[in-house]
């Protein structure tokens, strides 16, 4: 994993492909094996949010996301173990499915969807996820 900060045991870096973090954390961390993904927000390579964008035009910005930071991670969605859903609107649950389900294909890792009531910028979906780190 290129341009990382290591702890100990512990790997953490950004992606070039996405904005800049905006605030104390990384995009991607490695430990134990695992690689963490920290919440994704429609927020595009300019670092601008698509809030009062359609849903699937968030949904599509953040799944690209989580594409930059399985990249800088060295691995891709097959390794996906887990992932995480927040939207603001629970109705627009069966449109992430189907954006998802064609983003993700055959792979059918663990999800978790949670309905809440704001997200940052006042987007309407976040994804985080957790995947099996690169073999070394």
């Amino acid at each position: 994993m290129s341009g990382q900060k290591t702890d100990g045991a512990i790997q953490c870096a950004n992606s070039t492909e996405i904005a800049p973090p905006a605030g104390h954390y990384s995009h991607v961390c490695i430990a134990a094996g695992l690689v963490h993904i920290s919440g994704q927000l429609p927020v595009n390579p300019a670092g601008l949010p698509l809030q009062g964008h359609t849903f699937e035009e968030q949904v599509e910005q953040v799944l690209e996301n989580v594409d930059g930071c399985l990249k800088q991670a060295g691995v891709t969605r097959t390794s996906l173990v887990q992932v995480r859903v927040y939207v603001t609107d629970i109705k627009s649950w069966p449109d992430f499915d189907r954006l998802y389900t064609a983003w993700i294909g055959d792979h059918r890792p663990a999800r978790a969807v949670a309905g809440v009531s704001h997200l940052h910028y006042g987007v309407s979906v976040e994804v985080e996820a957790v995947a099996l780190a690169p073999s070394v």
